[in-house]
């Protein structure tokens, strides 16, 4: 059986940018370990599965795996497969919805004209405040001082809408910029609350970087080592939750508009939206524009060539 896939950058409006996703087409079939070996191959931050929906009214079973493990949610792959699977579509749809180990995850298509260009997901799960790490701790995973950590706001802290991450805020853009992940600080931290990875930001955000209000990193151990993500949107939305739930508003909806893979020469796009009531966050959204780049077909040891 020919198997298809697509590759796509996420999270910009150019090749060569954000962040690049595989999403295998034809993946019914595939054992766990045959798409984990995939994923290894393809050696993207993420990869993903499309399968049939489980139940009525979904349109499809989406796993999704990095080089190194299965994740139960993750952003750029759901806004990615979506946008590949929207303009594969005989009839273009305005909305998606995927079934996946977190939840269901509703995903809305963003058009120009009769362009599909990009899309929009809703978080599965509510906002999770789980365990606080001191500003040491946070910037020794990074290689980064103390006092480059900003804690006014918020302290560092592991939060999830799906996947956890730890997130913490720097002050400059400089020490973003200087920031370097450490091996022997990420094995004394992590795994914590099920968090891997550290996701960090800054409010100090250069006007040539605009429209970007923060601009921010995340780093994650993966095939290789210890490795720098261009576009992480399950990170971002948490980090946009957390944002708004410790912002005064009562009613209304949150934007902010986030850069990341800047430093890293994979310029990327976040746009998130979080929408409150009575001084709740009731949903968390994250979106983006996407770029096609590349199509083929793959075999498995067995299959007919």
């Amino acid at each position: 059986m020919q198997r298809r896939y697509i590759t796509v950058d996420v999270f910009t409006d150019r090749a060569f940018g954000g962040n690049p996703l595989a999403v295998v087409l034809d993946a019914q079939g595939l054992t766990t370990a045959q798409m984990q070996a995939i994923a290894t191959e393809f050696n993207y931050s993420e990869t993903t599965f499309v399968l049939p929906a489980r139940e009525a009214g979904h349109d499809a079973h989406v796993r999704i795996f990095t080089p190194v493990r299965e994740l139960p949610f993750a952003g750029h792959p759901n806004v990615g497969t979506a946008f590949v699977l929207a303009r594969q579509a005989a009839k273009q749809p305005a909305h998606l919805s995927f079934e996946e180990d977190a939840g269901l995850v509703p995903i809305d298509i963003l058009t120009e004209g009769e362009k599909v260009v990009g899309a929009e997901l809703t978080a599965p799960q509510p906002l999770k405040r789980l365990t606080q790490v001191s500003a040491a701790e946070a910037a020794s995973l990074i290689s980064l001082a103390t006092d480059d950590v900003a804690t006014s706001r918020h302290p560092p802290q592991i939060v999830s809408v799906g996947t956890p991450f730890l997130v913490a805020e720097i002050h400059s853009r400089d020490a973003l910029r200087r920031a370097k992940p450490d091996a022997a600080a990420f094995a004394r931290i992590f795994p914590c609350d099920g968090a891997f990875a550290i996701y960090f930001y800054t409010r100090d955000v250069a006007p040539a970087e605009a429209p970007c209000e923060l601009q921010a990193r995340m780093f994650f151990p993966g095939s290789s080592g210890l490795i720098e993500d261009p576009a992480t949107g399950s990170a971002t939305v948490a980090a946009a939750a957390l944002l708004a739930d410790i912002d005064r508003t009562r009613d209304g909806e949150l934007r902010l508009a986030i850069g990341q893979g800047f430093d890293m020469g994979r310029p990327s796009l976040l746009l998130t939206r979080v929408v409150k009531q009575a001084g709740k966050s009731v949903s968390a959204h994250v979106g983006g524009r996407c770029a096609p780049m590349m199509q083929g077909t793959l075999w498995l040891e067995g299959e007919a060539r």
